[in-house]
């Protein structure tokens, strides 16, 4: 049976963010069936991890090109002012709860669910 694990991004610092997306990588590598999902503050961080100027931007392009990054919070990008940006940069948006990911879908389909 596959390990799968849902890494939930709410933390609104980029270095945090960062290491959601280390370990996504590094866990895909591993064989982990993996999503992130981006949540809260943290949504504020798409468009700038998406300049190819920031030095973090090639673990957000890794995670982008190998499928690990499920979705964007639509209500919190939306109240981040950064859901024009989300939807440039073909992120899809998750909003089955009220506007906002549901967890408990994730849990549905087998998995682990880790908050940052």
């Amino acid at each position: 049976m596959e390990k799968k694990i849902a890494l939930f991004a709410f933390n609104g610092e980029l270095m945090c963010f960062v290491h959601v997306l280390l370990n996504a990588l590094d866990m895909s590598e591993k064989g982990y069936g993996v999503k992130v999902v981006v949540e809260g503050s943290a949504t504020k961080l798409i468009p700038e991890i998406a300049r190819t100027e920031n030095p973090m931007n090639r673990f957000y392009v890794q995670a982008k090109e190998k499928g690990l990054i499920d979705g964007v919070c639509k209500a919190c990008s939306n109240k981040m002012g950064v859901l024009d940006e989300v939807v440039k940069e073909g992120l899809r948006l998750l909003d089955e709860m009220m506007g906002h990911p549901s967890m408990a879908r994730y849990m549905e389909e087998g998995y682990t669910i880790v908050t940052f």
